[in-house]
């Protein structure tokens, strides 16, 4: 169902809040078919993208560690998905 949403655990660095987020709000518009939600259903979407990331970061760190880390980069990683995001590059 929402497989355009990157796997986070056992990344290097661990998975930033901002990462935790992005896939929380992939995960909100696919259930709720939600792309851009209006003003009625703004604070329902916003409130569940929370308690979903939150959720997610508890989770993950509540895992053991991965022996591989995933075979994907996620997309917030990638220096041209940053730069039109006017994001920093990382630091590595």
């Amino acid at each position: 169902m929402c497989r355009n949403i990157t796997e986070l655990r056992g990344l290097e660095p661990p998975a930033t809040d901002d990462e935790i987020a992005a896939a929380a709000r992939q995960y909100i518009r696919k259930v709720t078919g939600i792309r851009q939600p209006n003003a009625t259903v703004t604070p329902a979407y916003e409130a569940a993208v929370q308690q979903v990331a939150a959720v997610t970061a508890e989770l993950l760190g509540g895992l053991p560690p991965r022996r591989q880390p995933p075979t994907k980069v996620p997309p917030m990683r990638l220096p041209h998905v940053r730069e039109r995001m006017g994001l920093p590059p990382l630091q590595q």
